[in-house]
């Protein structure tokens, strides 16, 4: 089973990682497809990040999940909050019955490098003498990722909205300013895994 990755993160909250190996049978013996997903491979992760969901937490009711107009997964009455994320052959998800949550999983590559000024602003690339890595330009997006699924309403500015506070990469954390509408500081935890960094956001609902 390709659960490569588990965290019971308190008693409330669990997140997982799944490297997809399997074909769309195994998933569709467990799970309902719920939106017309062409592209065989999105399909396959839609899928599975699905799966997970009931990996950490059987008793998740998936025929509930509706879907936002900012396309963002959900459950009407709240049961569970999450998030799903999904980067090539890997899916991730994080499930709480209590806390608000955002999950993202990002791939190392040199795109991210590329486009760096369009989620870090001047001020947050000055943090970094010498310039950002590329290791670490994918860990800022991966965070600032997470944090947008955490808030769930679209509209948001990565570079204006969530600028970087505080990196600590011995201790796996990071701290945003999120400034959409009330100011709230966000730490954001994560790890790497296989060139791919995982990144959470819990907070009060």
């Amino acid at each position: 089973m390709p659960l490569v990755y588990q965290q019971n993160i308190n008693a409330h909250t669990r997140s997982g990682v799944w490297h997809i190996t399997e074909t769309e049978d195994f998933f569709l013996a467990e799970v309902p497809l719920q939106q017309n997903i062409a592209h065989p491979h999105k399909r396959l992760q839609h899928l599975a990040g699905r799966y997970l969901l009931k990996v950490l937490f059987p008793q998740f009711p998936l025929a509930l999940i509706r879907i936002a107009d900012t396309r963002k997964p959900y459950l009407q009455d709240d049961p569970f909050h999450f998030s799903i994320s999904h980067c090539g052959d890997y899916a991730a998800v994080i499930v709480s019955e209590q806390y608000r949550v955002g999950i993202d999983i990002e791939k190392i590559t040199e795109k991210i490098g590329r486009v760096m000024h369009k989620f870090l602003s001047a001020p947050e690339q000055q943090l970094f003498p010498g310039g950002v890595p590329l290791e670490t330009a994918t860990l800022l997006w991966s965070a600032k990722e997470a944090a947008f699924k955490w808030y769930g309403k679209g509209q948001v500015d990565f570079r204006e909205h969530m600028p970087l506070q505080y990196i600590d990469k011995d201790a796996g954390e990071l701290q945003l300013l999120f400034l959409k509408e009330m100011p709230v500081l966000l730490t954001v935890h994560f790890t790497i895994m296989n060139d791919h960094w995982l990144s959470w956001v819990l907070t009060e609902k």
